[in-house]
């Protein structure tokens, strides 16, 4: 039994961009889609895909890298855990790396990153931080 499911998200995606990997894939569930669609509108994966399976649905996400093959992602860390929960209002969601970077938040409107939280007037639970 896995205890935290993104933190092996995160530490998927963090492993196959050490290795060089075009994709990696994950377990699916609905908050890791919401994950996925999140750092594709935030340009940090290049798309991500559900594919059926017999057992169990597969999430599997295409990397991104840029044209020298320096990879987008440098730094993609677990904030709020399960011993320890992280909650902020939108006022406190200040801009990551000097808006290089984002939070991903857990809403009651859905997954969303820090900027779509200040703009639509959000808080949540911080689930990640990247950049």
């Amino acid at each position: 039994m896995m205890t935290d499911p993104i933190a092996d998200m995160l530490t998927r995606i963090r492993n196959g961009l050490r290795i060089g990997r075009a994709s990696v894939d994950v377990p699916s569930s609905r908050v890791k889609v919401g994950v996925a669609e999140a750092l594709v509108r935030e340009g940090f994966i290049r798309s991500f895909e559900v594919v059926e399976g017999e057992i169990r649905n597969t999430l599997r996400l295409e990397l991104k890298y840029s044209p020298k093959g320096q990879r987008v992602i440098r730094y993609i860390q677990r904030v709020s855990k399960p011993g320890q929960r992280v909650y902020a209002s939108f006022r406190k969601l200040r801009p990551v790396m000097r808006g290089l970077g984002v939070h991903i938040v857990s809403t009651p409107r859905g997954i969303k990153s820090d900027r779509e939280c200040r703009r639509e007037r959000v808080g949540g639970e911080i689930l990640a931080a990247v950049w």
